[in-house]
């Protein structure tokens, strides 16, 4: 379809900002609400198909009824000039495919932000009964802030009610990225959505999908039966929890990944939240300066050669201890007698005067009572 064609007198199409292999994507102003959108016009062979025109109708509806920061909004779907169309939110930025090709593989610092927005639409999805069946990098589209968004929910399902005889390697467009049972002829379920954002994570940190073959059917093998290679072979600093992470979503059993979306979205949020360990450090304490004897520092300044300085190296502190003192022990004679050592105890006059009127008082009276005595016990 050429540009500048009005869709159903409502959509002017202006610049072709992609071609594939089941549609090309033009940038078309809605002249009835005067804004910018996206619209996908499929090519003839598909729409011409019975089966995937209901079936498109189907997945369009169930798309615009997602409603998501991170999905790409479906505004409208039709047939003009016997081609079906959707038209979608406008996004002012690169699919995250073309990224990768010209800036190589993200930082994961850079990377984990993105796949958290991508596992925070795809999640939206799978809580709302869609799976999208086609994650790769083409399908998510990031902006010039960096917001990424995903698109094109619902076209694989629709796509997947073509006859198998008429099926194509341009249908099955996207073998670098299904999961191990999709590769089999399976129903994709949220865990094989989860296995395709494993693959794109795997691509955006290494630069290179884990698996590259030169036919569609080597590449469904290698998803089968293959291990990928890990991480660290092309990212040798990439911390092993990250890559323990990846590999976890490239399991070839769907009960060995996360099962959803949402649930691989938050392992990388606490991943990507959590802060690095800071290194230890020990107080660094100022260095001791010695300088130089005066008389040799001046003989040197006048040879042309800086004084030399000495700093003390740093001694680390140690804890205080108190000095350990043994008992003195006396090895020689002891020492002679003094007299101003003697201990000369003092007198108490009062208490010995005391006691002598005592005593004089009991002598008194005891011929006093030895008279009343004899006085009535005369002695015969």
């Amino acid at each position: 379809m050429a540009e500048s064609v009005l869709l159903n007198d409502r959509y002017q199409l202006e610049e072709a900002l992609g071609s594939g292999g089941m549609a090309n994507v033009y940038r078309a102003r809605d002249v009835v609400l005067d804004r910018l959108v996206a619209v996908k016009v499929l090519r003839k062979e598909y729409s011409d198909d019975e089966n995937f025109q209901k079936q498109f109708w189907l997945e369009a509806r169930s798309a615009a009824n997602l409603s998501h920061p991170n999905i790409v909004t479906v505004h409208d779907f039709g047939v003009a000039n016997g081609l079906l169309y959707i038209v979608m939110e406008y996004i002012d930025g690169k699919d995250l495919k073309r990224l990768i090709r010209e800036r190589g593989r993200f930082p994961y610092e850079q990377g984990i932000p993105l796949m958290i927005q991508a596992c925070a639409g795809v999640g939206y999805a799978h809580r709302a009964g869609l799976v999208h069946c086609d994650i790769k990098p083409h399908n998510m589209l990031v902006s010039k802030d960096m917001r990424l968004k995903v698109t094109d929910f619902g076209i694989a399902r629709a796509l997947a009610t073509i006859k198998p005889g008429e099926r194509s390697d341009v249908v099955w467009g996207s073998p670098l990225y299904f999961a191990p049972e999709q590769a089999v002829g399976e129903a994709p379920t949220p865990a094989s959505d989860v296995y395709s954002l494993g693959i794109t994570l795997y691509e955006l940190l290494a630069g290179a999908p884990p698996f590259t073959a030169s036919s569609a059917d080597e590449l469904a093998r290698l998803h089968i039966s293959a291990r990928p290679l890990p991480l660290s072979e092309y990212v040798p600093d990439i911390p092993p929890a990250l890559e323990e992470i990846v590999m976890k979503v490239l399991s070839k059993e769907p009960a060995a990944r996360y099962r959803t979306a949402d649930q691989l979205g938050r392992v990388l949020q606490k991943f990507g939240t959590a802060p690095p360990p800071a290194p230890k450090q020990t107080p660094a304490s100022a260095p001791t300066v010695i300088t130089v004897n005066p008389e040799i520092a001046e003989r040197l300044t006048h040879s042309g050669a800086p004084a030399p300085q000495y700093v003390q190296p740093e001694v680390a502190p140690q804890p205080y201890q108190i000095p350990y003192s043994p008992p003195i022990t006396r090895t020689g004679p002891a020492p002679a007698y003094r007299e101003e050592e003697e201990y000369v105890p003092q007198i108490d006059w009062i208490t010995i005067g005391l006691g002598l009127l005592a005593l004089l008082a009991w002598g008194g009276l005891l011929p006093f009572g030895l008279a009343i005595y004899f006085s009535y016990f005369p002695p015969k």
